[in-house]
């Protein structure tokens, strides 16, 4: 495997990773029992101003126990945005419902609001609201049109922790939100992800699926089936450990993101990210530039020449209406959403990892810059 001068994404685990790991292994408690679990949920539940907080192996496992939690029926309408990872996308199919896509805002690039409002039919039940790359969702707005229309929120803040919309957690809205702690989010534990939520049933319906439908009187004996989705004890140990460190974090992320905005924003090649909405600043979860079609370059024929001097890139989400397996079972055969095609098509991420230093990102600005202003 090609080691890269610049990676993508690198994580800091410079904090008290080390010192709780090793408490788990001298008490024994490496598994899904254990105090770190509790403590890390506790913890995470405060943070994004939750009563309830049930962590689970991935970001998928969570929305797929959140989907499950809400008691939707097979023929049920879900509204979201193509322009999004397929692991959205995934509980919907598997529960045998109907996804409604809608295209993205071209300057947030988030779920194009309008839209959603127009899809809404008798047979729509719940939304899913995937906050992309780094500013959220005009919640406000969603909320009221999930209020009128009788709507479940189902929101994917996966991609924000520690980001507020105005002065709210996001992860906070909704009925049942989700986290994902893969080693490119803002906290990782390597694999993870975490539901949130207010409602004490939703919570107890999490609870109970992740841990195979056990009976609570006779362990092994099962009225509903469920899954294998518990975590770790060493896994909390570490996300507890990142948790402690998110402030600094969200900083770090911000510097990035400011420092690539005063250096490229000005090469008229591509569109950078929206720097900040009426109701939140962008976060920079991931620096993602948009060639534009006067570009001396295309996406892929840049990702390959930043390849060549050992700087790693990203494509930007595949949509989901263009997506071959959902195609191949007779979804979204006939549908165009321009945005979200631009976006794949022409969008890439720049190294944003917590580890990444100036002198590497430096380095990258100065490629690009070779690149497109021929110096």
């Amino acid at each position: 495997m090609k080691k890269y001068i610049v990676p993508v994404n690198e994580p800091e685990l410079l904090g008290n990773e080390k010192k709780y790991i090793l408490r788990c292994i001298n008490t024994g408690f490496i598994s899904s029992a254990g105090p770190f679990v509790e403590k890390f949920e506790k913890k995470f539940a405060k943070t994004v101003s939750r009563k309830f907080a049930i962590s689970v192996v991935n970001g998928t496992a969570a929305l797929q126990l959140a989907f499950e939690s809400l008691n939707l029926k097979k023929g049920d309408e879900v509204i979201l945005p193509s322009f999004t990872i397929i692991s959205c996308v995934l509980p919907v199919v598997r529960s045998g419902l109907k996804p409604v896509l809608v295209d993205s805002d071209p300057i947030t690039w988030n779920m194009d609001l309008d839209q959603v409002e127009k899809k809404i039919t008798s047979k729509t039940k719940a939304i899913i609201a995937p906050h992309i790359y780094g500013l959220p969702i005009d919640m406000n707005r969603l909320l009221k049109i999930a209020k009128k229309n009788k709507l479940k929120i189902i929101e994917d803040a996966a991609e924000v922790l520690g980001l507020k919309y105005k002065n709210k957690m996001c992860g906070s809205f909704g009925d049942v939100s989700t986290f994902s702690f893969y080693a490119n989010k803002h906290i990782t534990t390597g694999e993870g992800g975490m539901i949130v939520t207010n409602d004490k049933k939703i919570a107890e319906k999490c609870k109970s699926l992740r841990n195979i439908c056990f009976n609570n009187k006779r362990r092994f004996l099962h009225y509903e089936l469920g899954w294998n989705y518990r975590f770790t004890n060493l896994q909390s140990a570490v996300g507890l450990a990142q948790l402690e460190k998110l402030n600094k974090f969200v900083n770090k992320k911000r510097l990035i993101g400011n420092i690539y905005n005063k250096h490229l924003s000005k090469i008229n090649h591509f569109q950078t990210p929206l720097k900040k909405t009426k109701y939140a600043k962008n976060i920079y979860w991931v620096y993602g530039i948009v060639l534009k079609k006067k570009s001396i370059i295309n996406a892929e024929s840049l990702m390959k020449k930043l390849k060549s001097f050992g700087i790693e890139t990203r494509n930007f989400f595949w949509p989901l209406h263009k997506q071959p397996i959902l195609n191949k079972m007779g979804l979204f055969k006939k549908v165009k959403l321009p945005v979200s095609e631009n976006l794949a098509k022409n969008g890439i991420y720049l190294p944003t990892g917590i580890a990444l230093t100036l002198s590497q990102q430096k380095f990258v600005i100065n490629k690009i810059k070779k690149i497109f202003l021929k110096k």
